[in-house]
């Protein structure tokens, strides 16, 4: 973080110096998790299901941190005292970025890909200006702010993964971080048991056009008519990207090769070049049209663009990590989380790939989460695809996933095709029973089934 003494962020906040001179300057990193915090840094006391960060400001003063931000005092400790520690968070991110006139906001937001797009768009700026992104889907009311106090005074580009769950929160967070480009990927099915339908989760999407700043670039995937239809919610410039003949930056010849790998022609202000990504997945075009039009609207040259795209590799885990095994068997541990579209993408990507080497797939799948009404619906479909796909193995985990099961027998899978299992641990017990050199296995589902721990034990036991 910037310097910024004690005083100017309790005027920023609106809190009380406890404890502390105002004069005194917090200069290092800004953390919520007491094993995180440094000398100069600052320490904000979030309140938890099992702690309460209040209990840790003791050891972190005593570590040397300049001040924490808290709800009450704390005796013998600098404190700067707010009625909520979480807003108070964001106000003080929102009043560091707007110190930084010279820092590009490029936010997105999306139902799916969000995290693989932000990776790939700081992949591509990143050699042209000190870049900050989050890890992995730091992208809530909790780690946005504390993404972007990690922008500094040398900071030219800050990416804003912003995730919604309710209509407002991109609103928020846009307030903390006001995009100069602001990007939707896509509206999809991912949180809809909240939202009730599509059209209310592009109301939430579309928030995000709404704060591109004046003088900034939103940018609409052509391909999804919600999204396109967007542009009529900004007055500033539009750029679009897709596979339509009217996108200003879109794809053309599009092939898999047998690694799974997407390669196509990029098409942007009149030039054409030749693009291999280096990530797994035909979704992942879409991702690099979307990233490639935002580095665009950044100021990179078409040049620069495809330069990063070619060289861009996966970042954050469980996303289509591809590993071969020492005995021929690849996993591919997809099960950071699960929508219906992104469990379709996987699947296609994992046919590509066993199409590509002649051998058998299996598609071990969970439960995807917050589909509410539409749950049993869209998990009979997705079974029904993988037997349409003409995927040889299914093993679906966990009784919310047993619609997977049963929407694949009904559309004809025989046999020992399909099996259901109640655990992850049965899962295992039958791969490890019948996995044979050269299987291919997906494992997807929702993060909170853990299924990357079936992932991890495949992998483990194999290099035994």
């Amino acid at each position: 973080m910037i310097p910024v003494s004690c005083g100017d962020i309790a005027t920023a906040v609106g809190g009380e110096l406890v404890g502390v001179d105002a004069t005194a300057v917090v200069d290092g990193v800004v953390a919520k998790d007491s094993r995180e915090v440094v000398p100069g840094g600052l320490f904000v006391a979030l309140p938890g299901e099992r702690v309460d960060g209040h209990d840790f400001v003791p050891a972190v003063t005593e570590a040397g941190v300049t001040v924490s931000l808290t709800t009450r005092p704390v005796d013998g400790c600098p404190c700067i005292v707010v009625p909520n520690t979480q807003i108070a968070l964001g106000e003080l991110a929102r009043y560091v970025v707007a110190r930084l006139p010279e820092l590009t906001v490029i936010g997105l937001t999306g139902s799916q890909g969000k995290t693989s797009t932000k990776d790939l768009i700081a992949q591509v700026v990143a050699p042209y200006g000190p870049t900050v992104a989050p890890v992995g889907s730091f992208n809530n009311e909790i780690g946005h702010p504390l993404t972007a106090l990690q922008a500094g005074q040398d900071t030219r580009f800050l990416i804003a993964e912003m995730g919604a769950r309710h209509v407002g929160d991109i609103n928020y967070l846009c307030r903390i971080t006001p995009p100069k480009v602001g990007l939707v990927l896509n509206v999809g099915h991912s949180h809809i048991g909240e939202f009730g339908s599509q059209d209310a989760i592009a109301v939430a999407k579309g928030e995000m056009i709404e704060n591109v700043v004046p003088g900034g670039t939103a940018v609409l995937n052509a391909d999804d008519p919600r999204v396109a239809a967007m542009a009529s919610r900004t007055e500033q410039t539009v750029r679009t990207f897709g596979e339509a003949p009217e996108a200003d930056v879109r794809a053309t010849d599009v092939k898999v090769d047998g690694d799974g790998k997407p390669s196509f022609t990029l098409h942007a202000d009149g030039q054409s070049f030749d693009v291999q990504l280096q990530l797994i997945g035909e979704h992942q075009v879409p991702n690099a049209l979307a990233a490639a039009t935002a580095a665009l609207a950044a100021g990179l040259t078409p040049e620069q663009v495809v330069s990063g795209l070619n060289s861009a590799t996966t970042v954050s885990k469980w996303r289509m990590e591809v590993t071969e095994r020492p005995d021929g068997v690849t996993v591919i541990n997809d099960a950071y989380n699960a929508n219906p579209e992104s469990v379709r993408a996987a699947l296609k990507a994992l046919v590509a790939i066993g199409r590509a080497r002649g051998v058998r797939t299996w598609a071990v799948l969970g439960p995807m989460g917050e589909l509410g009404d539409r749950a049993t619906e869209e998990h009979d479909g997705v079974g029904r695809l993988v037997v349409r796909l003409d995927v040889n193995r299914l093993v679906a985990v966990g009784e919310d996933a047993r619609p997977i099961h049963l929407g694949a027998s009904l559309e004809g899978s025989w046999g020992n095709e399909s099996a259901y299992v109640a655990t992850s641990d049965e899962a295992l017990d039958l791969l490890r029973a019948e996995l044979r050199p050269g299987d291919v296995v997906l494992v997807k589902a929702s993060r909170y089934v853990g299924l990357d721990r079936l992932a991890t034990a495949l992998l483990e036991e194999a290099a035994q």
